[in-house]
């Protein structure tokens, strides 16, 4: 059965997409044919973390909801971009970067009920094991509806005082809307942190698991987005924590 795993930070800058773009490769490297979904569409850009470019997009997630074309002419192959070999396929369907479309979303909006259609006939035009919603930060009606058909939701957080209080208000949320599965992943942690004392403080906080704790990472900051961190250092801490990330959301 297919599932649809949603990762959602309650800011911006918490390498919310990063680590969606780095998990969907680690289960496609499982073997599994995974579809992501850029629906950060007021800031998209997942699309350069794996390789698209913007004249490849002949079609966007904007066009589906446009009704200008069908979900699956939106999703693009982009297993080869990973630059290693890997058993299962990646497809993504990028949010269009022109300022004309971003305009058009944020004074027109648009139907939020297409979403889970369009989930639903990706699932079925691909035959997805795994769909992953990379969300917009915060809470709107698009991220309701993630949050509430997500078989798993993963909240990407740093540890400071703003996303703690931020990060409240998801986990009450999603705990309203019976997600089955919520996992914690906190992020940018300074080396001079105790990890284990920021994973207890976390879980303390929440009553929730934290999946991982990652250190901010100079190689990270220094790859800036030109490609999948976990494919470039996979012998990396981040890359083993995201690695057992990937493995436990596959297991339920």
């Amino acid at each position: 059965m297919s599932k649809i795993i949603s990762i959602h930070s309650f800011r911006g800058g918490t390498g919310k997409s990063n680590t969606t773009a780095n998990l969907a490769a680690l289960i496609a490297a499982e073997g599994k044919r995974v579809g992501v979904v850029d629906t950060d569409i007021q800031s998209p850009g997942i699309h350069v973390l794996l390789g698209l470019e913007e004249e490849q997009m002949s079609h966007t997630l904007n066009d589906y909801l446009w009704g200008r074309c069908e979900i699956r002419a939106a999703a693009y192959d982009v297993t080869a971009n990973l630059g290693v070999p890997v058993q299962g396929k990646l497809y993504l369907v990028p949010s269009s970067i022109k300022v004309s479309d971003i305009a058009r979303i944020l004074r027109e909006h648009y139907d939020v009920g297409l979403l889970n259609d369009g989930f639903q006939r990706l699932i079925e035009d691909l035959q997805l094991d795994v769909l992953m919603v990379d969300t917009h930060p915060g809470l709107n009606d698009e991220t309701l509806l993630s949050i509430a058909i997500s078989d798993a939701l993963v909240i990407v957080m740093r540890p400071d005082q703003q996303d703690f209080q931020g990060t409240s208000v998801t986990v009450e949320v999603a705990r309203k809307l019976d997600v089955p599965r919520m996992m914690l992943v906190v992020n940018k942690t300074p080396t001079s942190f105790n990890a284990e004392s920021v994973k207890r403080k976390v879980e303390q906080t929440y009553a929730t698991q934290v999946g991982a704790v990652l250190p901010h990472s100079d190689e990270m900051m220094a790859l800036a987005s030109e490609g999948v961190f976990v494919t470039k250092y996979p012998d990396h801490a981040i890359a083993v924590q995201l690695r057992q990330v990937a493995r436990a959301l596959l297991a339920d």
